[in-house]
């Protein structure tokens, strides 16, 4: 299995390559980096942008069109979990009514509550005043990408997400290319 991931990813990335393919490639991954597989865009955009100096502002376009509908397929994929979470929780309740005791489940719904009220609180909180805008985040290593499934998950406003979305992988596109071309100005 591992060989064919090794060898799978290798044509993935020959296929890919930046004086083959251009912007194609450059959109391509940036939409995977997006997802919750870990790639990095950056080192593609800015091989394209070495590659071709005049294309810069259509390279940090495509990079964010690609990463945005990356982040908008994981919102989808929180919105799916959220779906088959919802799902699952009610076939086991329709399944299962009467498993426990009256007072055992008194007890650990009590306590279930309890934790989830004071998880709810404050996620509720924090994302009633950051809303959508917490997106801006979603360029960022390690917490982007599944902020973007929270968001799908807690069903923020699709619209208002993309746009926080975009302006967030926008900057973050445009301040890593700009500070590779003048760290390696003519490598």
């Amino acid at each position: 299995m591992q060989q064919w991931l090794e060898s799978s990813t290798q044509w993935l990335l020959h296929t890919l390559a930046l004086p083959e393919v251009g912007l194609s490639a450059v959109f391509v991954v940036s939409l995977i980096s997006a997802t919750l597989l870990p790639m990095g865009s950056e080192p593609a955009v800015f091989g394209y942008v070495k590659l071709a100096p005049h294309m810069f502002w259509v390279a940090i376009l495509v990079a964010t069109a690609g990463n945005t509908v990356g982040g908008a397929i994981s919102y989808g994929m929180g919105v799916l979990a959220k779906r088959a979470y919802e799902r699952i929780k009610a076939r086991r309740e329709m399944r299962h009514p009467h498993d426990r005791s009256a007072d055992d489940r008194h007890e650990q719904d009590k306590h279930e509550t309890s934790r989830k009220d004071r998880w709810h609180a404050y996620a509720h909180a924090w994302i009633e005043r950051f809303g959508p805008k917490t997106l801006l985040l979603s360029w960022v290593p390690l917490i982007g990408d599944p902020l973007c499934a929270v968001a799908g998950w807690l069903r923020l406003d699709f619209r208002a997400c993309m746009v926080y979305m975009a302006i967030g992988k926008f900057g973050r596109y445009l301040a890593m290319t700009a500070a590779l071309l003048w760290v390696f100005p003519n490598s």
